[in-house]
């Protein structure tokens, strides 16, 4: 009995087998090729177009497709443009404007993450159309509504007495004009988002609230707030890079060129992608658009940075 004892015991002591460097070499080279194809696309439609138009940026192109290359030029001609700067505040305002989206999907999500609501599917799908409707049809739709003189805002408020103002052609209201149809726009992914966040947080959790007396708001506040902001996270770094390249919205409503130009507001509305727009394919300074972009690229990757770099102090993560 001794020695069958022993030989379960000296067997668990025998060194696990290890994959030789051959066996190592073959399981890498498998794993870079199950990569590859996803990698060899990143390099091709990401990667190569960044550095593409870097070199674009330092280069001046003439009318008919030939450039030169003249270096920081074009940057320097950046940091001089008022335009520039305009345009850059412009689209950090309707960035920071736009994030009244976050609280208003955590709200709604609660509210159908309700078990006895009615009809929730329903409820989901109305709030999701909006994110699946072509951005220039919703543009379109909302151009016809804010319109000053037949537009359906300004019919129903002279209903009550009220005069409407030309939404898009003011300059005190072009810019939540278009922040409302961007929060409207991107309402629904975010609540989508959210529910789902929502129905993965245990219910052992709130049952332990329960039972320490808290009430449906005090869990809310105290549960479901906590163990969502990993998704908040999620939500509001994708919402930051989507609403610095605001342009559809822009470009339907507002126009480009001398037509946008012409409309009074286009000074407080005007985007970094719209500035681009015109430089690029309006006034053919492609050298100087591409200068644009890697500004407005910066700029992402520098938010971005920051929004990781703040998470530490608000995100929690359930063990």
């Amino acid at each position: 009995m001794t020695l069958t004892a022993a030989r379960p015991a000296a067997a668990s002591r025998r060194p696990a087998h290890r994959p030789t460097r051959r066996g190592r070499i073959t399981e890498a080279l498998w794993g870079y090729a199950f990569i590859a194809p996803t990698g060899l696309g990143l390099a091709l439609f990401y990667l190569w177009p960044v550095l593409q138009t870097a070199y674009f940026s330092l280069t001046t192109w003439g009318a008919f497709g030939g450039h030169t290359f003249t270096g920081l030029d074009n940057y320097t001609r950046l940091v001089h443009d008022p335009e520039v700067g305009r345009s850059l505040v412009n689209t950090l305002s309707y960035t920071a404007l736009g994030l009244v989206s976050i609280p208003l999907a955590i709200v709604f999500a609660a509210l159908l993450n309700r078990k006895n609501l009615r009809f929730t599917g329903f409820y989901r799908t109305v709030f999701f159309l909006p994110v699946i409707t072509m951005p220039v049809a919703v543009a379109m739709v909302w151009r016809w509504l804010y319109n000053g003189d037949y537009g359906l805002i300004n019919y129903l408020l002279s209903l009550v007495g009220v005069a409407g103002p030309n939404w898009v052609s003011d300059p005190d209201t072009a810019l939540y004009a278009l922040v409302a149809v961007g929060v409207w726009s991107s309402l629904g992914y975010n609540l989508i988002i959210f529910l789902a966040g929502m129905q993965a947080i245990p219910q052992e959790y709130y049952e332990a609230a329960a039972i320490d007396g808290a009430g449906p708001v005090r869990q809310f506040v105290r549960v479901t707030l906590p163990l969502l902001s990993p998704t908040a996270f999620f939500v509001s770094v994708v919402s930051v890079i989507g609403s610095l390249q605001l342009f559809d919205l822009v470009y339907v409503m507002a126009g480009s060129g001398s037509s946008a130009r012409a409309n009074p507001a286009f000074p407080r509305i005007e985007t970094v992608v719209q500035l681009f727009y015109d430089r690029a394919f309006v006034t053919n300074e492609r050298g100087y658009a591409a200068a644009i972009v890697m500004l407005l690229l910066a700029v992402i990757l520098l938010l971005t940075a920051v929004q990781f770099r703040l998470q530490k102090r608000w995100v929690h993560y359930a063990a």
